[in-house]
């Protein structure tokens, strides 16, 4: 019989240690990305790492603002993330072949925010058949890269990329 270790879950599955206050302002405000997961930097929002990942790649952009509802959010800030999503979505093709993408929003506890007050859109990796008997049968989700990996291979390639800007006139450039 094989076991399966996936100890940097246990924090999260048993309500481990929990520090006060929102954990996406707390990686907004550090200098230090690679232990927050912070992947990327733009101007009105932020790309990190889910710490407890559904899939590999795992992503969600997060405006720097402290925004409860996605309808308190500028034109700026939500032009932004959209363009961002779509890099994005280009990076993770490129990083992990997969075969589709969830994107989405929790808002609110009954829609199942984990982070309440601050909204954040999801990207998640998928893959034909990443379903499998261990999480139909045990529960369990098999997550086979490390987050540090994750975050070496992400990291580099959104650093290099370029993200379109909106210009007036609904155009779009490139910066």
């Amino acid at each position: 019989m094989e076991n399966l270790f996936t100890p940097w879950r246990y924090a999260y599955l048993s309500g481990g240690r929990r520090e006060r206050g929102c954990i996406f302002c707390r990686a907004r405000d550090s200098r230090d990305d690679a232990s927050h997961l912070v992947v990327h930097r733009a101007r009105h929002n932020f790309v990190i790492l889910n710490r407890y990942p559904y899939n590999n790649g795992h992503l969600m952009i997060v405006p720097y603002a402290h925004l409860s509802e996605l309808s308190d959010g500028t034109p700026g800030q939500l032009r932004e993330m959209m363009l961002l999503a779509s890099r994005c979505e280009k990076v993770l093709k490129e990083a992990y072949r997969m075969d589709g993408m969830n994107l989405g929003m929790n808002l609110g506890s009954s829609a199942g925010a984990g982070v309440l007050g601050h909204f954040h859109l999801h990207l998640v990796p998928r893959w034909k058949g990443d379903t499998n008997f261990v999480t139909v049968v045990g529960g369990i989700r098999v997550t086979p890269e490390s987050l540090e990996e994750t975050y070496r291979k992400l990291a580099s390639r959104l650093a290099s990329g370029k993200i379109a800007r909106a210009t007036r006139g609904g155009r779009e450039r490139r910066s």
